[in-house]
């Protein structure tokens, strides 16, 4: 049986093989100014930690909403020309009632990125895009989360391309990029696994979690956030800098065990400013940075990459820290629990010919 460890070290050799088969034009996007898009759990944070990537390579405006919200409450807004449900498994039930409730008012196009073609979530759409990563059977997704940001990525490149805002050689100059980052990421893992040395006792006794990002890292405080509370199962969130400075902070104390999110930026000076100012308040401050250093509770990855591409490498250390933290805590994550969550509350639509009654 394979674990989530595992489906972390998988993760370069995945996604390699993406980038080797992208293809520029094998879906029409070149209409495309106003893009919704669907996602919840870590879905949702692979499209915030994507949006500036998105955004920046093609000429559009991206939205990013949560489906359940969205289908009861939400509006078509008839600005809006293509719609991306994100779901890895395909079988979310509400994102598939969010293009339901727009295919029901619209004809706006509707996209699915998921790592299963015949899930149910592929029978409402217009058409379906693989993540092509394979099917992750660990319930806490880490191979899958890289997948979705890269194929991100990869469709930002494809809407800049068709939309003639990137030339040919700008688009291989950014899958260089991105092919350069992806080549890091076992090195991040071993670096990141000789943190874990160094914190182990601090973080294995640790009882409450806080991840403090920026930019496009706001999804990858957002993503620390769903893998320490499903994997270590104790009090973890995510926030924006800012965001953490407008009241949140108030609750510190030294059972806090803060992580900060770091990379070249203008914001990276606030950023180190709140770590200053809360060092002497809170359990402990770590920096997780693509800086080369060697500062004490510093996880440096010495690492180049841009920042609309840094989270691909600065959610890893996350991943590796939430299994290990867990399974020292005596968590088996192997051993499921609230088995009949999906069947009961029906947050998961089965395939057809595997559905069974609650």
């Amino acid at each position: 049986m394979k674990t989530m460890l595992d489906y972390i070290n998988e993760e370069q050799a995945a996604l390699t093989q993406i980038l080797n088969q992208f293809q520029l034009t094998d879906t029409d996007v070149s209409k495309v100014t106003h893009c919704l898009i669907l996602a919840t759990g870590s879905s949702h944070n692979a499209c915030q930690a994507a949006k500036v990537y998105l955004e920046e390579v093609a000429p559009i405006y991206v939205e990013i909403q949560e489906p359940f919200n969205f289908a009861h409450y939400g509006k078509v807004d008839d600005r809006f020309d293509l719609v991306v449900a994100v779901s890895q498994s395909g079988k979310s039930a509400s994102t598939i009632d969010a293009i339901a409730k727009i295919k029901n008012q619209t004809s706006v196009k509707t996209v699915a990125l998921t790592s299963d073609v015949t899930s149910p979530i592929t029978e409402v759409v217009d058409e379906v895009l693989d993540l092509k990563m394979g099917l992750e059977t660990v319930g806490f997704v880490t191979k899958g989360y890289t997948a979705t940001l890269l194929n991100l990525f990869l469709f930002g490149l494809k809407l800049g391309y068709q939309k003639h805002q990137l030339t040919k050689v700008e688009v291989e100059e950014e899958l260089a990029k991105l092919a350069k980052a992806i080549q890091e990421i076992d090195s991040v893992i071993y670096k990141t696994e000789q943190f874990w040395q160094k914190t182990k006792k601090e973080l294995t006794e640790g009882t409450r979690f806080i991840a403090i990002g920026y930019g496009p890292n706001i999804g990858t405080a957002k993503e620390f956030d769903t893998k320490f509370t499903e994997t270590v199962r104790l009090p973890s969130q995510g926030f924006e800098v800012e965001a953490y400075m407008h009241g949140p902070y108030l609750e510190a104390d030294t059972t806090h065990l803060l992580f900060f999110i770091e990379n070249q930026s203008p914001i990276q000076a606030r950023s180190q400013a709140l770590k200053n100012y809360l060092a002497s308040y809170v359990g402990q401050c770590y920096t997780i940075t693509t800086r080369s250093t060697r500062a004490s509770n510093t996880l440096g990855l010495a690492s180049d990459v841009e920042e609309k591409i840094s989270p691909l490498l600065l959610v890893i250390p996350f991943q590796y820290l939430a299994y290990q933290v867990a399974t020292s805590k005596g968590i088996d994550l192997s051993q499921r629990i609230f088995d009949d969550f999906d069947c009961v509350l029906k947050s998961k639509i089965a395939k057809k010919e595997g559905n069974q009654p609650c």
